[in-house]
């Protein structure tokens, strides 16, 4: 069993896995993206850029050097990707915020994350260990060319999600600590241990007080997109309220830009949390949009908040018996916040105690469809966080044990 898990290969991980959707870095701009993101199934596009090769050979195996011909002439390379949140904090920028219109015509690379290794291309022959360790490295999504047959290949052949005469799927940290938890016998007694004395809980954290604007989280927002962390919102002693987080923010839309510009930090999770935000909320923000006379931002908000949605969802939430009503509130959400396409999350953050076992933390991140749990005390007060790439730290810790006592 061990020896099975040891080489075990990326192809197996790819099995079920749907094919990337993606944008040329060429052409595509940035509604391009939010319009790709808000149709999407996953939480981020990726971003792919061709160049022609001179020798046109029918080569597709050296997948690690990015060399990979086609029979077009062209070699195609995932670059990068893109998530609502990107597009949000690119709107919540100084110059973006007079004309937020004007700024969603800008290429996809304005906002496209300059760390190129956070994405990597990878063989479907590559290892697990070896995955494992591009990981811990950095990089956050392994791309793996699907293997599917010649046939069905060539009718798909000209779909956005084809390149280097092949389809691409992703892997992630979610999906290597899922495989790790179906074969989590060959790790005893690790999973059992507590989360705390296995010494990986993250002392330092991302936090914003409660009352403070949203604006001063708008850093925080960013740097924990990118560590796939979370914000904590928190009282005045320290008690952690709820969070927000880039997991829930890419299953919101482009107006979250304008909560951000005129709400508390409190009011910003209220307006993200499940079921959409609350009419009072949505009134204050465009009476402030309307004194800080962003206009553009009132516009976006406008187009998708109409008084006319903003009274059917007020009704609905006093009695469910107006089958019409509900509709407008399915048709408005379908439009704005694209639950029919991606689940939402609540804004209350998801917690552990610092002796909650290691299997315990693992299952709870993955039911709730998140990188990380927060650790509490008992009295609320925030210890710190766990995350995934924490746990593989001491998954490849124990895997190294593997192999010395199997004489690897």
């Amino acid at each position: 069993m061990a020896i099975n898990f040891l080489n075990c290969s990326l192809s197996e991980l790819c099995l079920g896995k749907p094919a990337l959707n993606s944008l040329p870095l060429s052409t595509a701009t940035v509604a391009d993206a939010l319009s790709a993101i808000k149709l999407s199934q996953d939480n981020f596009i990726s971003i792919w850029s061709c160049t022609h090769q001179i020798n046109h050979n029918h080569n597709i195996n050296n997948i690690n050097n990015n060399k990979n011909n086609y029979e077009g002439g062209l070699s195609c390379k995932c670059v990068g990707k893109l998530s609502m949140v990107d597009i949000i904090c690119f709107l919540c920028k100084e110059e973006n915020l007079k004309s937020p219109s004007s700024a969603l015509l800008s290429p996809v690379s304005a906002i496209l994350p300059k760390d190129s290794g956070l994405v990597m291309h990878v063989d479907p022959s590559t290892s697990l260990v070896e995955a494992i360790d591009l990981i811990l490295d950095g990089a956050q999504n392994l791309v793996v060319p699907i293997q599917t047959r010649r046939s069905k290949i060539s009718r798909r052949k000209h779909g956005p999600s084809f390149h280097n005469g092949r389809e691409y799927c992703w892997l992630t940290q979610d999906d290597v600590i899922q495989f790790i938890l179906s074969r989590i016998g060959l790790f005893t007694p690790i999973p059992n241990l507590s989360v705390e004395a296995l010494g990986i809980i993250r002392e330092e954290i991302l936090t914003v007080d409660y009352h403070a604007p949203a604006t001063v989280a708008l850093e925080a927002i960013a740097q924990s997109l990118g560590e796939q962390t979370s914000v904590g919102v928190v009282d005045v002693d320290g008690s952690l309220i709820g969070e927000i987080s880039p997991f829930t923010l890419c299953g919101c839309d482009e107006t979250v830009a304008a909560a951000i510009m005129t709400l508390s930090s409190g009011d910003l999770m209220s307006y993200i949390d499940w079921g959409g935000p609350p009419e009072d909320i949505v009134k204050v923000m465009k009476e402030k949009l309307k004194e800080k006379k962003l206009e553009g931002l009132l516009e976006i908000l406008a187009d998708d908040y109409s008084s006319d949605a903003l009274t059917s969802s007020s009704s609905d939430d006093e009695s469910t018996t107006s089958s019409s009503s509900s509709s407008t509130r399915l048709a408005r959400y379908n439009r704005s916040w694209s639950y029919s396409a991606r689940m939402v999350r609540k804004a209350e953050a998801i917690v552990c105690h610092p002796k909650s076992s290691l299997i315990a933390v693992m299952i709870q991140a993955i039911a709730h469809r998140v990188n990380y749990v927060w650790v509490m005390e008992d009295d609320y007060t925030v210890v710190g966080i766990v995350t995934f790439y924490d746990m593989l730290h001491v998954f490849r810790d124990h895997i190294e044990s593997m192999f010395e006592d199997l004489g690897a």
